[in-house]
């Protein structure tokens, strides 16, 4: 018997809904629908959690290949939620072009200097890297709020919208003829690409 049939059979065998036994083990009624469904298993931890409250080992829940699994799916989700957590503190750091020296102020000017202290170029070009460098920013500090809810599907739209304003950022830079700026983005930009082709190997 498979473990989502053996889930069922407990539940039942204590006249229980999906919502009764959710709110039992401090998962989702979600969570529990997928699993009785075979579309996934849970986490050890809640592995635990079912085996205490249905008083069965962990043995009569699940058989090895299943546990290769749940253990499979652990360390995908440990990675994932790793390399999330660089690609958003990556997002975040882009804040330093707001203030170290790394734009070009204008033609007429050899200087570099922070966001902040641009004046020789036109302000809408000035706007368009503020807006652009705050929206990443944003989206980096999102990932993180994102992380605690324990959502995969959420941190992956996410991480691709990361991606996407990385390029985007990377764009506007060479176009704008800010090549420190640009370095610097397309610096992180490797970065994340490495981690997330380096994730999908593992």
């Amino acid at each position: 018997m498979e473990f989502n049939e053996k889930l069922q059979e407990l539940r039942k065998s204590r006249s229980m809904t999906q919502e009764e036994l959710a709110e039992a083990l401090f998962v989702s009624r979600t969570a529990i629908s997928k699993w009785e469904s075979g579309r996934g298993y849970p986490s050890i931890d809640s592995l635990k959690e079912i085996s205490r409250y249905f008083s069965v080992t962990i043995d009569d829940l699940i058989c090895s290949d299943e546990m290769i699994s749940v253990a499979e799916n652990e360390k995908r989700e440990f990675i994932d939620k790793y390399v999330s957590l660089i690609c958003n503190a990556l997002d975040i750091l882009l804040a330093i072009l707001l203030f170290i020296p790394a734009f070009g102020n204008g033609r007429d000017s050899p200087e570099t200097v922070s966001l902040f202290g641009l004046s020789g170029i036109n302000p809408p070009v000035k706007i368009v890297f503020a807006v652009i460098i705050g929206v990443t920013i944003l989206n980096g500090i999102c990932g993180l709020i994102i992380a605690n809810f324990n959502k995969p599907v959420w941190n992956r739209h996410r991480l691709v919208t990361g991606i996407i304003l990385s390029i985007l950022t990377v764009t506007v830079f060479i176009v704008a003829r800010q090549p420190y700026a640009g370095i610097v983005s397309f610096s992180f930009l490797v970065i994340k690409g490495f981690l997330i082709a380096k994730a999908k190997q593992l």
